[in-house]
């Protein structure tokens, strides 16, 4: 069924960009939230025509409030991609715990922020698709990142113990991990790294963003409510995970 109401966090920018344009054409109503960069998010809704909405994925209370925005606005949020992150990289013995929080409370914490937000909803009307996206880093490990790794590790954890909560009610919760993928964020590694990257990459290439909105297409779809729990890798091989 399209016209459901979709929320994808970070929906204005790298993967979250392609999930939410994604979404578009398939029909759904999607609003993509963001967290700072208002002229990109500007300049993303007058491109895509999808609305944005400013929100700390991190703030319970502005969750709340934005949810409720974008409810008065589009209708009932049936869908939810949690795909808002950040990274802030150190190796453990020179880590701050503000980089250790911020990484674990906008990567982690956001999925319990819109998820308890929307659960009531989901399950009193008797459907729900939820699709968190985790990392190939979230199931191996990667220096300099105890943080990201550690977050990441717990949507994994996290979207099974939903899922089971969810079956009954029609709610289904389901994880991508994607590979290394080509964003901004991986083009900014140096070259020399990157190359190194891609050696280890069976398929010879870094993924495109269109490839892990692909998986979230299937995974949101009406007809996808016989998986739940599953986490979808998608990394060109490079973690059989």
């Amino acid at each position: 069924m399209t016209g459901r109401v979709a929320l994808v966090t970070g929906g204005t920018r790298g993967i979250g960009e392609a999930i939410s344009v994604a979404l578009k054409n398939a029909g759904y109503k999607v609003a993509a939230n963001f967290g700072g960069n208002e002229a990109a998010a500007r300049e993303f809704t007058e491109r895509t025509g999808i609305p944005a909405y400013k929100f700390d994925v991190a703030n319970f209370e502005e969750v709340q409030a934005g949810m409720a925005k974008i409810e008065a606005d589009l209708g009932p949020i049936e869908i939810i991609v949690n795909n808002a992150g950040i990274t802030r990289d150190s190796v453990l013995h020179r880590m701050t715990f503000e980089q250790w929080n911020a990484v674990i409370q906008t990567n982690l914490a956001s999925c319990f922020n819109t998820c308890r937000v929307a659960i009531d909803g989901m399950r009193a009307r008797g459907f729900g698709r939820i699709v968190n996206i985790g990392s190939i880093n979230g199931q191996a490990g990667q220096y300099g990142q105890v943080n990201y790794a550690a977050a990441k590790s717990g949507i994994h954890g996290f979207t099974k113990a939903m899922a089971q909560e969810g079956a009954g009610k029609g709610v289904t919760v389901n994880a991508i991990a994607p590979g290394y993928i080509d964003t901004d964020m991986v083009r900014a590694v140096p070259p020399a790294v990157l190359e190194k990257i891609v050696a280890k990459i069976p398929v010879g290439r870094l993924g495109k963003a269109e490839e892990i909105a692909r998986g979230v297409l299937f995974l949101v779809a009406d007809d996808a409510g016989f998986v739940t729990g599953s986490t979808l890798s998608i990394n060109g091989g490079q973690h059989m995970y």
